[in-house]
């Protein structure tokens, strides 16, 4: 089985005064049933890689809650806000410096669900490659929810969606062809999204190169997993 190793920080607390956005300030801290959902969520992600591989691929996960609060989030246009390497810097070169991770995760206050302030942001998750500004490990984040958002339609696979999108550029490098949109490809490849198992019938043929365009299959084969040089070599 070829191996991720991952890991996951939360950061129960931000307090920020947005760039661009003179005056406005936002503060909040996560309950424990907060974290209690998100981590459900997050617990089931590797088993969905393993699933969706038939146990040819496989995440080891790390989980470090983070004492410090979040003070600051990157600008991503159009009054958008991510808790992009930047702002997470301390905390990545303390717990996952190059060599230590293959993926990070974060968990950040991004909304108060009691009064439905929130920082703007272009998505529930957000996923990237990995480089040398996520000291070499693909980099996700996503933001506090409730907990019917978790569940609904497959718990664990928002996580699964944001680290595609490293892991699809990853062997996108390797020259391996990815169908248009990678993890956000199904509804354009013909793939719906289903009440009970959400997009991981599309998710199963991207990570085994199963998704037809133009003709051909696109996507990961599934020796590309277990044949995988060091990430490192690539960014």
């Amino acid at each position: 089985m070829a191996i991720w190793r991952s890991l996951l920080l939360i950061y129960p607390r931000i307090d920020v005064h947005r760039a661009g956005n003179t005056g406005r300030h936002f503060t909040h801290v996560l309950s424990e049933e907060e974290i209690r959902y998100a981590l459900s969520s997050f617990e089931r992600f590797p088993g969905l890689v393993e699933e969706l591989t038939s146990s040819v691929a496989g995440i080891t996960a790390t989980v470090q809650r983070v004492e410090s609060c979040l003070t600051s989030v990157t600008p991503m246009g159009n009054e958008m806000y991510w808790p992009s390497p930047d702002d997470t810097r301390k905390e990545l070169d303390r717990f996952a410096a190059p060599g230590t991770f293959d993926s990070v995760f974060v968990l950040w206050p991004q909304q108060n669900l009691a009064t439905h302030a929130s920082i703007p942001c272009a998505g529930w998750g957000l996923g990237m490659r990995a480089s040398n500004w996520s000291n070499d490990a693909t980099y996700a984040t996503v933001g506090n929810a409730r907990c019917q958002v978790w569940e609904v339609p497959r718990l664990g696979e928002v996580w699964l969606h944001e680290w595609l999108h490293g892991v699809c550029a990853f062997f996108a490098d390797l020259g391996y062809p990815m169908p248009e949109g990678d993890a956000d490809g199904g509804g354009r490849h013909g793939y719906e999204q289903s009440p009970t198992n959400g997009w991981t019938d599309y998710y199963r043929d991207l990570m085994t190169a199963q998704v037809i365009e133009a003709g051909t299959r696109k996507g990961i084969p599934l020796h590309a997993w277990t044949d995988k040089p060091d990430h490192r070599s690539l960014v």
